[in-house]
């Protein structure tokens, strides 16, 4: 098939490379335009962009797809199929219908559960023991298309949103291949989805910051969920300014105490119920640490309450 394919973050990839493999025509890779990283700045083209330059794939970065050249040249591919995978734009009905047969998307959620924007960090948060990875026609709404394939996946008690999100982007490569040769053939009308639907709204910097009153089997989701981006921090005291640290790995464990009391000399923090135990830290300007490695040169005792 002639295909277009539009992703941009890591996440993606597997599912472009997927499609080269299975010996697809990808006439064009559409990504988010380079942004500024790094200390310098320097613009950065994504991990799709990336990939399909060192493919040989043509690669497009309009800065939005709803404007009428954006749209005239996507129509000019003239493909059968566009294979889209968190590329991080809403597309309008005139690109949703410019391929012959349509365009579908990899979501990393079991709709309508997490319809949106971050499916699974908030999967991991809420506590879900299952998630799954889907294909769908698209449609004009957020994530209501007709199901296509379906793939059930255990949410692991250890799983942060990195390590879920690695699993969770080869196994929905690996159903492109059928999906597509469902789609060829004309019987790819899909399951429409039924439910109540719940929204996985873009993570806020304000929501990272951890509420050591909430239960531990909640804290340590959050944690998780939220690792390594934008990592769940809390501020310490250990000079006279309070520093940030980002909890990036924890597990539920015992203990009680007053809410981010600090239990003993492995950073074991209370909460409102339990307590969590502290595995991956990162104070703010340093790399990841070990708590022991953080608390050699920045101590802190037991009884000290974290904020």
């Amino acid at each position: 098939m002639r295909l277009a394919f539009m992703g941009t973050p890591d996440f993606a990839v597997p599912s472009l490379a997927e499609l080269i493999a299975s010996g697809h025509e990808v006439v064009a890779v559409y990504s988010q335009p380079p942004r500024p990283k790094g200390r310098g700045q320097k613009l950065t083209p994504s991990p799709v962009h990336a990939f399909a330059e060192t493919m040989g794939l043509p690669v497009f970065t309009p800065e939005s797809m709803k404007s009428p050249e954006a749209i005239e040249t996507f129509r000019s591919l003239d493909v059968d199929a566009a294979c889209v995978v968190a590329y991080g734009q809403i597309l309008k009905t005139e690109v949703l219908e410019a391929p012959h047969l349509g365009c579908f998307n990899l979501h990393g959620s079991l709709l309508p559960r997490w319809r949106g924007a971050a499916p699974i960090q908030r999967a991991i948060m809420a506590g879900d023991r299952q998630t799954g990875v889907q294909i769908m026609r698209m449609s004009e709404g957020l994530d209501e298309g007709a199901i296509l394939l379906s793939e059930i996946m255990d949410i692991r008690p250890d799983d942060t949103a990195a390590t879920l999100s690695e699993r969770m982007s080869h196994t929905g490569a690996s159903l492109w291949p059928r999906a597509l040769a469902a789609i060829e053939r004309g019987g790819a009308e899909g399951t429409e989805q039924a439910g109540e639907p719940t929204y996985a709204r873009k993570i806020t910097p304000a929501e990272a910051r951890i509420d050591w009153s909430r239960p531990a089997a909640e804290v340590d989701a959050h944690i998780r969920g939220l690792s390594p981006f934008p990592g769940a921090w809390f501020e310490a005291a250990s000079t006279e300014r309070p520093v940030r640290v980002k909890a990036l790995m924890s597990r539920v464990a015992e203990g009680s105490g007053a809410p981010g009391q600090v239990l003993d000399g492995s950073l074991r923090i209370a909460c409102g119920d339990g307590a969590v135990q502290l595995l991956r830290v990162q104070r703010a300007g340093k790399a990841a640490q070990t708590p022991d490695e953080m608390l050699r040169g920045f101590p802190l005792p037991a009884g000290t309450v974290l904020a």
